[in-house]
């Protein structure tokens, strides 16, 4: 069974919290602030493993929780850090956002590793307030939290060799027939109803990778039997081959089954109608492909492509394009871009935004009230428990130490108009 998409739930772990706590030794009276703090929760990674060639694991599992992060402890001990959760996906996988379609990510590199989700930081210990004035701070934070969100995962087919065709034109029996693979092959239309991967040897150290890419028919650019599901597999194939049934078994005109379905392909994507491509007239043993074979070379030439008959059933002609099709593969494997970044280099997509000082900040008027906005200062004022008395007065502190109160001074701010700044709601009093 071939999985190609797939949507899972994602959530990095929480930060712990850190504790408030006293040293408490004998003859060590007022032993000080021993609040540990808490640990960073668990990242989420996205990883390629080489060995995988489907989603179907994401069948069974969709839901990704890393751990939280330990809470701190006393003796200024700080809690553990949570590991690290990491995904494996093949080679060739798109990670989206699930809510928007935005691509995130693409998984093209052997090794890849990317930091996807990073885990909430742990929040600081009493120990970690105590100042010369302050020496005994009974209040902490508490950890971050971790994030969340649902992404779809797409994986695109990464092969040498493309087979395209209408059904039932003898792909399957090609891909049969010249490889490993064993796809399904009967004489009615839509057989394969997933793509097959086959590997094509030549000798020692020579080989490629061939795709049956199944229903591509008049209308699969606008999603005509599941056709764009399936369309998107060949974007990554260096070389199609275009098979078409010359005998026209079917009642269908195999010329204009060859012009439908490069149609298809210039309408889903005009760089994909550019992708070198053998048209290969195949069934050319059956009495009916007589007069078809001249007006489908024809045709190739026209288009400035090369033209092969052959016979998958009776093996006519199969060597001859499985060795043309891999010297052509050779040559374009030497035009592949090479990566601008080593595959084993981490890549951080989605970062908390943990750099914004708690000094820059904002005032805008909403209503009748005035509310502080400042990215640093709000993720400070999360991560205290706002229940606490030390902690209110610890924030009063630092916003008059920061400028907050000036800043709603200078704006001319009247006595008993409402102020706030992230939770915490107060009457301004000059």
């Amino acid at each position: 069974m071939f999985i190609d998409q797939a949507r899972i739930y994602l959530r990095s772990g929480d930060g712990g919290d850190g504790v408030v706590r006293f040293r408490r030794e004998k003859y060590i009276p007022a032993g000080g602030p021993a609040g540990g703090d808490g640990g960073n929760g668990g990242s989420i990674y996205f990883v390629v493993d080489e060995s995988l060639s489907t989603l179907m694991d994401f069948r069974y599992k969709r839901r990704f929780i890393a751990q939280n992060g330990e809470h701190g402890q006393s003796k200024n001990m700080h809690g553990k850090d949570a590991p690290d959760l990491e995904i494996a996906v093949p080679l060739g996988t798109q990670i989206k956002d699930g809510e928007t379609g935005e691509l995130l990510i693409d998984m093209v590199y052997p090794g890849q590793r990317v930091l996807f989700l990073p885990g909430g930081r742990g929040g600081r210990g009493n120990a970690r307030f105590a100042t010369p004035t302050r020496q005994a701070p009974g209040f902490a934070e508490r950890g971050e939290p971790g994030r969340e969100m649902w992404v779809d995962l797409e994986l695109k087919l990464i092969a040498d060799a493309g087979l395209v065709g209408y059904p039932n034109a003898g792909k399957s029996t090609l891909l049969s027939m010249v490889s490993a693979a064993r796809p399904k092959v009967a004489n009615y239309p839509f057989t394969t109803l997933t793509p097959m991967l086959g590997v094509v040897s030549l000798g020692e150290g020579d080989a490629f990778v061939m795709a049956d890419i199944p229903r591509i028919i008049e209308g699969a650019h606008q999603g005509v039997g599941l056709g764009t599901d399936f369309l998107r597999h060949i974007e990554r194939t260096r070389l199609l081959i275009h098979m078409v049934d010359a005998a026209g078994v079917d009642g269908r005109d195999p010329v204009e089954d060859y012009y439908t379905i490069n149609r298809e392909l210039e309408l889903y994507s005009s760089e994909l109608a550019k992708r070198p491509q053998i048209v290969v007239a195949n069934k050319c043993d059956l009495p009916e492909a007589g007069d078809n074979l001249a007006r489908l070379a024809e045709a190739a030439a026209k288009d400035g492509r090369e033209f092969v008959a052959i016979s998958a059933a009776t093996n006519q002609g199969v060597r001859e394009l499985v060795q043309r099709v891999g010297q052509l593969v050779r040559e374009l494997r030497k035009e592949d871009p090479v990566p601008e970044k080593a595959s084993e280099e981490t890549v951080i997509l989605r970062p908390q935004p943990s750099g914004a000082p708690v000094d820059e900040f904002r005032i805008v008027q909403e209503d009748d009230a005035y509310v502080v906005e400042g990215e640093g200062l709000l993720r400070l004022m999360r991560r205290m428990d706002l229940n606490n008395e030390e902690a209110i007065t610890y924030l009063q502190n630092l916003m008059e130490k920061i400028g907050v109160y000036q800043a709603l001074a200078d704006l001319n701010v009247p006595d008993g108009a409402t102020v706030r700044v992230g939770e915490l709601e107060f009457e301004y009093m000059e």
